[in-house]
């Protein structure tokens, strides 16, 4: 397993000398929503917390760290750990509204996505932040302000994003917290009869989760060099973070990264040749069908299954 996980880093490492730019440009987002959904995945896959809001982060983490370069000077190399705090914080509020007061399923979905609309129609209306126009960030080259000539470097910054977080979550999953969290995705109840403080590790899951989302906002700030409001923090880019976990595998550590390497290839055909017959949009269809396809024939994701048939055929 560890020898398989080193050759296919190894083999993405040298990728892109060997690919064309519109290949190494689908990597990137590849690896990209893999990284953001592997942070969905700590709350919303091993604490069973499902967050349909998740973009606010992004758009929080991402808006900080562009104000903080274009009117401090700051690099963002600095500002994204800024802007992962401040994500971190909202997470910390939103999760102790919602935990606190014990709230589950759909409640606690309905929070979240009330969070991020507030967010949206602040930046909509606060020119301070760009309002409705949005911030564009001019294009300088500079590695400092985390800009690269080469998209390889672009590449490699997601690659690591990617790997980091999904290190993270190997790691957590070893932990006992990570246990704690599995326990209260299956039946919160019993675990704090058996005196597990559920508050304090879901808690600890929400900053946590909020903080890696918002380290990514820097990223998508400065590869996309422009913030728009509805776009950071509407529920379209919640449901990009949320269905790679989902049909890849929730609470998995590989769930994300399979999930990501599925969708966002089949996004990008499926919109390319949708785009071509005047079908705006229409990919979203292919979205809807897959997702439906995953909920009736594989509830728990794809991993899961490729995992069981691995074992059968190694039996």
């Amino acid at each position: 397993m560890k020898l398989a996980a080193l050759l296919a880093v190894g083999a993405l490492v040298a990728l892109p000398w060997v690919v064309g730019s519109y290949a190494i440009t689908v990597l990137i987002f590849i690896f990209f929503y893999a990284y953001l959904g592997q942070a969905w995945n700590i709350v919303g896959g091993y604490a069973g917390q499902l967050s349909a809001g998740h973009a606010v982060f992004v758009g929080i983490g991402g808006y900080a760290a562009a104000l903080l370069s274009m009117h401090a000077g700051l690099t963002p190399w600095i500002g994204m750990w800024i802007g992962g705090g401040l994500a971190a914080a909202l997470g910390a509020v939103i999760g102790y509204l919602g935990f606190r007061f014990g709230l589950r399923g759909f409640y606690f979905v309905l929070l979240t996505v009330a969070f991020a609309e507030i967010c949206r129609v602040v930046a909509l209306n606060v020119d301070a932040v760009g309002g409705a126009l949005g911030l564009y960030i001019t294009f300088t080259g500079n590695p400092r302000q985390f800009q690269f000539q080469d998209n390889r470097i672009y590449y490699y910054v997601a690659l690591v994003l990617m790997l980091g977080a999904t290190g993270l979550v190997w790691a957590l999953e070893r932990h006992r917290l990570g246990a704690y969290l599995t326990a209260i995705r299956q039946d919160e109840g019993a675990c704090e009869a058996l005196g597990v403080d559920t508050f304090r590790c879901k808690m600890l899951a929400m900053v946590l989760s909020s903080f890696l989302t918002g380290v990514g906002g820097t990223f998508y700030a400065f590869y996309l060099f422009s913030l728009q409001p509805t776009a950071v923090f509407g529920i379209p880019l919640s449901v990009e973070i949320i269905i790679r976990p989902i049909v890849g595998g929730a609470g998995t550590v590989l769930g994300p990264i399979l999930g990501s390497f599925i969708l966002s290839p089949l996004a990008e055909i499926s919109r390319t040749y949708f785009a071509q017959g005047g079908w705006y949009g229409a990919h979203l269809i292919v979205y809807g069908v897959l997702l439906i396809a995953v909920v009736l024939f594989l509830p728990q994701g794809a991993y899961p299954a490729l995992a069981r048939l691995a074992r059968r055929w190694s039996a």
